[in-house]
């Protein structure tokens, strides 16, 4: 019997939401009649990205090869991912959320935290009632089961969500905290990675209640501040900030894979061109302009090359960066190497509209690019993505990305047979209501 953490039941109410094998569970959610049946999407990349309970049990793995998991699994439903339609999902699942707390953190697409400290008198309900009453809601709105956990911070909470899957509710109070806590290794605590768990098993801390039992002198001296917050919220004080508002942009990242894989440099360079103007255009429709870029080449064998240069000013300009990369893009390419994957990271984010004057004309070439780059962004907006594009992105853009694969699909809803009334190639609408979960 381990004994109590002193910690009040309730100092706060954070509630954890994960989707049950969130991407799957869309496409079954669309379409019910594969509901026990063991599917899988990522037909259009060749391999398993996400699996149902079912292809689970079957022994599909993610990153296994379709060719690989029609023999583990001769039944399985191989599907190409719907990005689009998961988007709008989870928005939809944000917005049942905030239903009854408007303090809602979107963590990831399947995931968010809410903050429901306080809500009993104003809701009339208990905080479990109101944590089964928000599952309840998104299992039946959006045909699909979610996962919830509700602690006195976001790292019980989480811990809670993760109890028990599929369709789990668990709640943590403070003062039960240490029941759950010994029975979770320290390597499944939110925020620990594979070093640190093995940093704190080789000193006999082996389980989550073995690290929050330490003393805080120990766990200063151990370990750095993610960590140390870690501590915190373990013994149920709330350290890791919750923000319910929508973070500016930190980074804009573009990659993309493609199919066969090349040796090409011209086609290598290509795909990262097409990265590039990407990711500009993006910064471009929110005002940015970045004064880091970071790019990697992802090779057959999922072994990454890549290098990062400081730009003397900020640009949305995907010439001008493309400029700087072909300089130093032998650096990076191997010659004879077959590669899968480019992409692009836009870093040291600024207002695209203060661009200081200096004394070698950079800001005069920024004024002349950014009033080629508004009649692009205006012929893209009018007739389509990549309307007008730059020459070194062509080869990239005259093939679909995964075009030569024999296998490869793409979802019903990038197919005109699979748009909504009213909608076009550029121009979508939200989701129809999907049917309950039988």
């Amino acid at each position: 019997m381990h004994k109590p953490l002193s910690i009040h039941p309730f100092p706060k109410a954070i509630l954890h939401v994960d989707g049950d094998s969130f991407f799957v569970s869309c496409e079954i959610a669309k379409n019910p009649s594969l509901r026990g049946r063991p599917v899988i999407t990522g037909a259009e990349r060749g391999i398993a990205s996400a699996m149902s309970p079912e292809a689970k049990r079957a022994g599909i793995t993610r990153g296994m090869k379709i060719s690989e998991a029609r023999h583990v699994c001769p039944t399985v439903v191989i599907l190409p991912s719907d990005y689009e339609t998961y988007s709008l999902v989870s928005l939809r699942m944000f917005a049942i959320v905030r239903r009854f707390t408007p303090l809602v953190e979107e963590y990831s697409i399947d995931e968010c935290f809410a903050d429901l400290t306080g809500l009993r008198r104003p809701l009339g309900r208990s905080y479990e009632e109101i944590g089964r009453a928000i599952q309840a809601d998104l299992r039946s709105e959006l045909g699909m089961s979610f996962s919830v956990g509700i602690g006195p911070t976001k790292v019980l909470a989480k811990t809670g969500s993760n109890w028990k899957k599929p369709n789990g509710f668990t709640m943590i109070p403070g003062n039960r905290a240490h029941e759950f806590l010994a029975e979770l290794p320290v390597g499944k605590i939110w925020g620990i990675g594979p070093q640190t768990s093995a940093f704190l098993t080789g000193r006999g801390i082996t389980t989550a209640l073995d690290l929050a039992r330490l003393d805080e002198a120990s766990v200063r001296r151990m370990l750095s501040k993610p960590f140390q917050e870690i501590w915190l919220e373990l013994r149920g004080i709330s350290a890791l900030p919750f923000s319910a508002s929508a973070k500016p942009a930190q980074s804009i990242s573009k990659t993309k894979t493609f199919t066969p894989p090349s040796t090409s440099r011209a086609r290598v360079f290509a795909e990262l061109s097409k990265n590039v103007e990407n990711a500009c255009i993006k910064a471009r429709r929110h005002g940015l302009g970045a004064r880091r870029v970071v790019v990697f080449l992802k090779q057959q064998d999922f072994r990454t090359r890549g290098l990062e240069c400081d730009l003397s000013q900020a640009t949305n300009a995907a010439s001008e960066i493309l400029a700087i990369l072909a300089e130093r893009f032998d650096a990076l390419f191997v010659p004879g190497t077959p590669y899968r994957a480019t992409g692009i990271v836009l870093g040291g984010l600024s207002d695209a509209a203060h661009i200081q004057p200096d004394l070698f004309g950079a800001a005069l070439r920024a004024d002349a690019w950014r009033e080629v780059n508004e009649g692009i962004d205006a012929l893209d907006r009018r007739f389509g993505k990549h309307t007008v594009a730059l020459a070194s992105s062509m080869p990239a853009l005259s093939r679909a990305p995964h075009a030569s694969r024999e296998n490869g699909k793409v979802s019903a809803r990038a197919e005109e047979s699979g748009r909504f009334r009213g909608e076009t190639a550029r121009k979508r609408v939200g989701l129809p209501s999907l049917g309950e979960v039988g």
